[in-house]
Formats: structure tokens, C-alpha cells, sequence
């Protein structure tokens, strides 16, 4: 038997701390962090339009992997992206959206149905066609978002008309 200072633990060789020094945390990574800061500081409309942008990547990633046929990435993109989808769709405030809410609502089920079938099909085009109106939408959003941070400045303490919260 060993003693118990050994410096080897249940899994034999790999443990080399000392006593008295503890194990080396994962460093920080300055862009993670960065993102997390961006998330958590932005308004509402700021943060619809990240989310936009990461369906966006998800799927630009997708269209590119149909050639040369990696239809893993295809298949794991377009899911990351209907998942976006998703968080936008369960956002929605539909007692308070009002028309607005109900038609967004529509169309995240025909991004959501589009899609799937995209996967399945694994079709480059219907894809497209997504994310073109994908893109109009996270281009509004922006703007509403630009708005949203002139009138915070201005009108502290205010509440906007429009509200997607659940």
C-alpha cells in the first residue's frame, strides 16, 4: 500500500498536485466572457436580434456543408438554428402583441415546418428562402432595437408600447 500523501489518486497515474496546491481552474476565455457581458446588458430588442444572428450563422454553416455533403453539420445546424426559432416563438406575448405577436407566431411555425423539411430533403433552396426572411426580420428588430436604446436615454423609467415578454 501507498501512503496516502502519494500524490496518485483513484485513477493511478494523471494526479500530480502537491499537497497545498490546488488543481489549475480552466482559464477564462476573453471572448466567451465578452459575449456573456453583451448578453446580459442588452435590451430586449438587442437581444432578439443576437438571436437572429445565431440562426443566421446556424444556417449560412448548413448551407455551406451541403457541398461536400457533410450532412451531419447540415443536420446539427439547421436543429441549433429551429431551436432559435423556438426561443423567439415562446418569447412571444401574444395577450399583448396583439396582431403582431399572432403573425410573428406564423411565421416562426413556417421557419420551423421549412426547415424540417430542408433537413429531411437536405435542400440548400428552402434553406435559403428561410433565411431570407430570417434576415428582413433580424434587420427590423435592429432597427426597433436602435430605437428602443434612443428612447431608454430619453425616457428613463418608461415603458414601451411593444412587449414580447412571456
Amino acid at each position: 500500500t501507498r501512503p496516502s500523501g502519494s500524490g496518485k489518486g483513484a485513477g493511478g497515474a494523471g494526479n500530480h498536485n502537491r499537497p497545498g496546491e490546488s488543481m489549475a481552474l480552466p482559464e477564462k476565455n476573453p471572448f466567451n466572457e465578452y459575449k456573456k457581458t453583451q448578453i446580459t446588458t442588452a435590451n430586449q430588442g438587442k437581444l432578439i436580434v443576437m438571436l437572429y444572428d445565431g440562426a443566421i450563422k446556424f444556417l449560412n454553416i448548413a448551407i455551406d456543408n451541403m457541398n461536400p455533403k457533410t450532412y451531419d453539420v447540415v443536420n446539427t445546424n439547421i436543429i441549433k438554428a429551429q431551436d432559435i426559432i423556438t426561443e423567439l416563438l415562446l418569447s412571444l406575448n401574444m395577450k399583448e402583441g396583439g396582431e403582431i405577436s399572432q403573425n410573428l407566431f406564423n411565421l416562426y411555425l413556417y421557419f420551423k415546418k421549412a426547415l424540417l423539411e430542408a433537413n429531411i430533403k437536405k435542400d440548400p433552396e428552402k434553406i435559403r428562402s428561410v433565411l431570407k426572411l430570417i434576415k428582413e426580420l433580424r434587420d427590423a428588430w435592429d432597427k426597433i432595437s436602435a430605437n428602443e436604446t434612443t428612447s431608454d436615454k430619453t425616457n428613463i423609467g418608461a415603458k414601451g408600447s411593444f412587449s414580447i415578454e412571456g
